[in-house]
């Protein structure tokens, strides 16, 4: 069982090895962005994670989305999430809740951080509310659809951000909640405005979202293993 994570060992050390599978991160939302950044987490050792998603996979998610398979249409994401990661790590321990994130939400877990990779902006400062009021550290996703270039994708305070419309939008409101500052991975690339847009849907694409995902699991990583 221990073979599978010993490259990881050999990089990082005994000591990150053991934080990682002691820690527990939640992440609130399993789609496009959400299932890359608990893919690794999972395959990174973390022993306990926390999975939020009110939603079923579609076929329209296969395009983007790591558990949307032709198998798991009609499925509650955070099912799928869970039977992934016991078949990465069997000695993984995972929460799956299916609801919807907001300001009603009563979750009686404290993780060790949370990644938010939720669409819906009154639910990411919901869930910001909750990790301040619990203590607890978090990243976020900003916007992800409508870029095409990986190599604009950025890890910076929420109030350091630019060009990304929704980052503007969720710096605001995060400011007139009096929220503290906070982590957040956006993208500097312009949206692509010529783009086809499929009624209130916006194109994307899985090296930018999947990219987003890796970025927010290595903030919280590396949170664990530096956290003295």
């Amino acid at each position: 069982m221990a073979e599978r994570f010993n490259r990881i060992k050999a990089l990082l050390g005994d000591d990150a090895m053991t934080k990682l599978k002691n820690a527990t991160v939640m992440v609130v939302g399993c789609g496009a962005v959400g299932s890359f950044a608990v893919e690794s987490l999972a395959r990174s050792g973390v022993g306990h994670i926390v999975l939020v998603d009110f939603d079923t996979v579609e076929e329209s998610n296969i395009n983007r989305q790591l558990f949307a398979l032709e198998s798991t249409v009609g499925q509650p994401k955070v099912d799928v999430a869970a039977a992934r990661i016991h078949d990465i790590n069997s000695d993984s321990d995972v929460v799956a809740i299916k609801t919807f994130f907001d300001n009603k939400t009563e979750i009686d877990i404290k993780p060790d951080f949370v990644i938010d990779a939720i669409d819906t902006v009154d639910s990411k400062i919901a869930l910001y509310k909750w990790c301040v009021a619990h203590g607890v550290p978090f990243a976020a996703s900003m916007g992800a659809a409508l870029k095409t270039d990986v190599s604009k994708i950025q890890v910076a305070k929420i109030s350091k951000t630019s060009v990304c419309p929704l980052a503007a939008r969720v710096r605001k409101m995060a400011r007139d909640a009096k929220l503290p500052d906070f982590p957040v991975v956006f993208s500097t690339e312009p949206a692509n405005k010529s783009a086809a847009t499929l009624g209130r849907v916006f194109g994307s694409i899985v090296t930018v979202t999947g990219s987003f995902g890796l970025r927010l699991a290595d903030v919280a990583i590396r949170h664990i293993i530096d956290k003295k």
